[in-house]
């Protein structure tokens, strides 16, 4: 793999200024939220104090500059989208339709919100604007663990803001959980489940939590003052997760996303399929023509060089044909659906019959004979004694380009 972070050599490469092949999928990073949350490790920055008109502002001018013709599907994430008024968000979309045409094209448009930023208005107003998915940021019914995340709604929030987008006609409505926090008990989390599946969700995420390096909650963890959940203990949550969703008709497709049939989140699945996507906005990452890039975790530095009329991207790497195999195994064995051999080379740009292939092919076999993969109708699936295991079981591909000679 090649790898810059020179500032210069990579603002200077001509890939940055694709945007992508018509139909490719597109990002949008919003950075603001109303606080920052003690387990997040996304970029994003606590609203108040800030310019949110002129971070908009900027963010318009790149994702205009940027955004594919015709995309097959588009994400406003970040940070908290919401966070905008409707007024500003319609405004940004109506400029994004300009630009694309994503209302013909479109087959998904989602945007995250947070339920102190959420109201039956704003989810009437961004659907008539080209929202068709709202993906909502529960992520508890506790006070107190609300409180120890660091969130500003409370429990009877996050419910109302579920029941105000289905309320204002919105069909393809998701919430985020978070479960396995320290002192959580298998009677609660079945209680909280049923609670937010009782609204009638096409889609749930449903996140284990992690302590990531930077975040507050790994300073708490290196300084003792808290601990991960009992291994037994998450188990026993993950399959209450899976048994819950299933009695109220959603499914797992992916480690952490259940849905009904058909409900599945589409821009995500690009993701998993290791596809080609846009990113903008700051900490934003783009897929494009075989090399990967992405923009600063930074404010200043990205909205400088976007009012300069400069690409905004601090790093660009190219990954070598079998690193870019061991990605598609690794994100596609996260989903139910597991991978089909000659789709991950493809994806991949590595021809189905050479050398990288037969590499990972013999990956997966070693896997299957250890119980953890099986092989039906030409794919590789985790069994049911891998998918727990989902992420230390996928991740066994991503060092085929570092050792691929014990394959």
């Amino acid at each position: 793999m090649t790898s810059t972070h020179d500032t210069a050599a990579v603002a200077s490469d001509p890939v940055l200024t694709e945007r992508g092949e018509r139909g490719t999928a597109l990002y949008v990073h919003f950075p603001f939220c109303a606080a920052k949350c003690t387990y997040c490790d996304f970029f994003s920055l606590p609203a108040g104090g800030q310019d949110l008109g002129g971070a908009l502002a900027a963010l318009t001018t790149e994702t205009l500059r940027r955004a594919p013709e015709l995309p097959a599907t588009v994400f406003l994430g970040g940070g908290t989208p919401s966070l905008y008024a409707a007024r500003e968000l319609v405004q940004f979309l109506d400029r994004l339709q300009e630009r694309t045409g994503f209302r013909q094209s479109a087959s998904e448009v989602t945007i995250e919100c947070n339920p102190e930023s959420l109201d039956e208005n704003k989810v009437e107003a961004l659907l008539g604007a080209g929202v068709n998915r709202f993906s909502i940021g529960v992520q508890s019914l506790r006070p107190d663990v609300l409180a120890w995340f660091g969130r500003v709604h409370s429990s009877e929030q996050g419910l109302r803001a579920l029941r105000a987008a289905k309320r204002a006609g919105a069909q393809r409505v998701s919430a985020d959980l978070i479960y396995a926090f320290p002192g959580q008990s298998v009677e609660d989390w079945r209680t909280d489940l049923d609670r937010v599946l009782e609204v009638g969700l096409e889609h749930l995420s449903a996140y284990n939590l992690t302590y990531e390096e930077g975040t507050a909650l790994y300073r708490q963890l290196q300084q003792g003052r808290s601990a991960p959940l009992d291994e037994e203990l998450e188990l026993q949550l993950f399959e209450l997760t899976q048994e819950r969703c299933r009695a109220h008709g959603l499914e797992a497709y992916e480690i952490s996303n259940y849905a009904r049939p058909g409900g599945e989140s589409r821009h995500n699945g690009i993701y998993w399929a290791n596809l080609d996507y846009v990113g903008v906005g700051p900490s934003a990452v783009s897929r494009v023509g075989g090399a990967r890039f992405g923009n600063p975790r930074s404010l200043g530095p990205w909205r400088a060089a976007i009012e300069a009329g400069k690409p905004a991207a601090a790093w660009l790497e190219r990954p070598s044909e079998l690193q870019r195999l061991g990605e598609s195994w690794w994100l596609g064995l996260r989903r139910r659906v597991g991978v089909d051999s000659a789709e991950a080379a493809a994806a991949a740009g590595a021809p189905v019959a050479g050398s990288s292939a037969k590499c990972a092919e013999r990956r997966a076999q070693d896997l299957v004979e250890q119980g953890l993969l099986e092989r039906k109708d030409g794919r590789y699936r985790l069994t049911a004694r891998g998918w727990p295991l989902a992420d230390a079981v996928a991740r066994r591909f991503l060092d085929l380009a570092r050792a691929p000679a014990a394959d």
